[in-house]
Protein backbone atom coordinates (compact mmCIF):
# COMPACT_ATOMS: atom_id res chain seq x y z
CA UNK A 1 0.00 0.00 0.00
CA UNK A 2 1.30 3.40 -0.67
CA UNK A 3 1.29 6.34 1.40
CA UNK A 4 -0.17 9.72 0.91
CA UNK A 5 1.23 12.37 2.79
CA UNK A 6 -0.29 16.09 1.57
CA UNK A 7 -2.31 19.08 2.43
CA UNK A 8 -3.65 22.17 1.07
CA UNK A 9 -4.58 24.49 3.52
CA UNK A 10 -5.96 27.91 3.24
CA UNK A 11 -6.07 30.71 5.61
CA UNK A 12 -4.19 34.39 6.86
CA UNK A 13 -0.88 34.53 7.83
CA UNK A 14 -0.84 36.06 11.20
CA UNK A 15 2.84 37.67 11.28
CA UNK A 16 5.89 38.33 8.28
CA UNK A 17 7.07 35.76 6.98
CA UNK A 18 10.88 34.96 8.54
CA UNK A 19 13.31 34.13 6.61
CA UNK A 20 17.26 32.39 7.46
CA UNK A 21 19.82 30.13 5.97
CA UNK A 22 20.63 26.45 6.92
CA UNK A 23 24.57 26.30 7.79
CA UNK A 24 25.14 25.13 4.30
CA UNK A 25 23.38 28.54 2.86
CA UNK A 26 19.77 26.98 1.71
CA UNK A 27 17.21 29.69 2.51
CA UNK A 28 13.97 29.02 4.38
CA UNK A 29 11.04 30.77 5.47
CA UNK A 30 8.79 29.87 8.14
CA UNK A 31 5.49 31.72 8.83
CA UNK A 32 2.09 30.42 10.26
CA UNK A 33 -1.46 30.40 8.81
CA UNK A 34 -4.57 31.24 11.11
CA UNK A 35 -7.71 29.32 9.82
CA UNK A 36 -11.08 29.96 10.71
CA UNK A 37 -13.55 27.07 10.71
CA UNK A 38 -17.39 27.70 11.80
CA UNK A 39 -20.02 25.01 12.82
CA UNK A 40 -23.30 25.46 14.72
CA UNK A 41 -24.37 24.15 18.16
CA UNK A 42 -27.58 23.93 19.56
CA UNK A 43 -28.69 27.08 17.80
CA UNK A 44 -25.27 29.19 18.26
CA UNK A 45 -22.57 29.76 15.42
CA UNK A 46 -19.42 28.89 17.08
CA UNK A 47 -15.73 29.49 15.75
CA UNK A 48 -12.73 27.50 15.90
CA UNK A 49 -9.53 29.19 15.30
CA UNK A 50 -6.40 27.08 14.16
CA UNK A 51 -2.84 27.93 14.01
CA UNK A 52 -0.40 25.91 11.33
CA UNK A 53 3.42 26.50 11.08
CA UNK A 54 4.59 26.44 7.62
CA UNK A 55 8.24 25.95 6.47
CA UNK A 56 9.07 27.36 2.52
CA UNK A 57 12.56 26.25 1.02
CA UNK A 58 15.04 27.73 -1.69
CA UNK A 59 13.67 29.71 -4.58
CA UNK A 60 9.77 29.75 -2.77
CA UNK A 61 11.45 30.76 0.96
CA UNK A 62 12.94 33.91 -1.03
CA UNK A 63 9.31 34.42 -3.05
CA UNK A 64 7.45 34.13 0.33
CA UNK A 65 9.78 36.65 1.96
CA UNK A 66 9.19 38.89 -0.53
CA UNK A 67 5.44 38.82 -0.78
CA UNK A 68 3.91 37.44 2.31
CA UNK A 69 3.29 40.19 4.92
CA UNK A 70 1.03 40.45 8.09
CA UNK A 71 -2.86 39.42 7.61
CA UNK A 72 -2.18 38.51 3.71
CA UNK A 73 -4.87 35.75 2.39
CA UNK A 74 -3.10 32.62 1.15
CA UNK A 75 -3.14 29.17 -0.31
CA UNK A 76 -0.54 26.21 0.72
CA UNK A 77 -0.46 22.90 -1.18
CA UNK A 78 2.50 20.83 0.64
CA UNK A 79 3.39 18.15 2.96
CA UNK A 80 3.54 17.51 6.90
CA UNK A 81 6.69 17.08 8.55
CA UNK A 82 6.95 16.09 12.24
CA UNK A 83 9.61 16.72 14.19
CA UNK A 84 11.00 15.17 17.60
CA UNK A 85 13.64 15.59 19.94
CA UNK A 86 14.29 15.42 23.98
CA UNK A 87 14.31 18.64 25.94
CA UNK A 88 17.05 19.62 28.29
CA UNK A 89 14.93 18.06 30.75
CA UNK A 90 14.53 14.55 29.49
CA UNK A 91 11.31 15.15 28.17
CA UNK A 92 10.29 13.87 24.62
CA UNK A 93 8.42 16.39 22.54
CA UNK A 94 7.24 16.16 18.91
CA UNK A 95 6.20 19.59 16.65
CA UNK A 96 4.41 19.21 13.27
CA UNK A 97 5.00 21.37 10.30
CA UNK A 98 3.28 21.89 6.90
CA UNK A 99 6.91 21.46 4.17
CA UNK A 100 5.43 24.01 1.23
CA UNK A 101 5.41 22.52 -2.29
CA UNK A 102 2.91 25.26 -3.83
CA UNK A 103 2.07 28.54 -2.27
CA UNK A 104 -0.66 31.33 -3.70
CA UNK A 105 -1.69 34.64 -2.21
CA UNK A 106 -4.65 36.55 -2.25
CA UNK A 107 -5.07 40.31 -4.28
CA UNK A 108 -2.70 42.37 -1.94
CA UNK A 109 -5.53 45.18 -1.43
CA UNK A 110 -3.88 48.12 0.27
CA UNK A 111 -5.43 51.35 0.62
CA UNK A 112 -4.61 54.16 -2.21
CA UNK A 113 -3.18 51.58 -4.16
CA UNK A 114 -5.37 51.13 -7.40
CA UNK A 115 -3.44 49.05 -9.21
CA UNK A 116 -4.46 46.02 -7.05
CA UNK A 117 -6.82 44.33 -8.45
CA UNK A 118 -9.46 41.68 -6.48
CA UNK A 119 -9.03 38.93 -8.72
CA UNK A 120 -5.01 39.90 -8.82
CA UNK A 121 -3.19 35.94 -7.56
CA UNK A 122 0.12 35.47 -7.06
CA UNK A 123 1.52 31.76 -7.23
CA UNK A 124 4.55 29.97 -6.29
CA UNK A 125 5.80 27.02 -7.21
CA UNK A 126 8.83 24.88 -4.89
CA UNK A 127 9.57 23.21 -8.38
CA UNK A 128 12.94 22.50 -10.19
CA UNK A 129 11.77 25.44 -12.33
CA UNK A 130 10.10 27.61 -10.37
CA UNK A 131 6.51 29.19 -12.01
CA UNK A 132 6.12 33.24 -11.23
CA UNK A 133 2.62 34.04 -12.41
CA UNK A 134 1.25 37.22 -11.68
CA UNK A 135 -2.65 37.51 -13.16
CA UNK A 136 -4.29 40.75 -13.46
CA UNK A 137 -7.83 39.85 -14.23
CA UNK A 138 -9.91 36.49 -14.58
CA UNK A 139 -10.56 38.04 -18.50
CA UNK A 140 -6.48 36.78 -19.02
CA UNK A 141 -7.02 33.64 -17.03
CA UNK A 142 -8.03 30.86 -18.53
CA UNK A 143 -9.16 29.18 -15.32
CA UNK A 144 -12.31 29.47 -13.17
CA UNK A 145 -11.94 31.31 -10.08
CA UNK A 146 -12.77 28.66 -7.15
CA UNK A 147 -13.34 31.81 -4.52
CA UNK A 148 -12.56 35.49 -5.26
CA UNK A 149 -9.21 36.10 -5.51
CA UNK A 150 -8.09 33.04 -5.58
CA UNK A 151 -7.23 31.28 -8.63
CA UNK A 152 -7.85 26.96 -9.37
CA UNK A 153 -5.02 25.30 -8.33
CA UNK A 154 -3.17 23.21 -11.06
CA UNK A 155 0.26 21.33 -10.62
CA UNK A 156 2.92 22.59 -12.78
CA UNK A 157 3.90 20.66 -15.65
CA UNK A 158 7.33 20.52 -16.89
Amino acid sequence: MNNLNSVLIEGNMVRDPIMRSTQKGTTVCNFTIATNRYYRQDSNLEKEVGFFDVEAWGKLASACTNHGRKGRGVRVVGRLKQDRWTGADGKNHTKVAIVAEHVEYRADLRKNDESASETETLTEFAAPKEHLEIIGGLKDFSRKPVEAGFAEYQPAVF
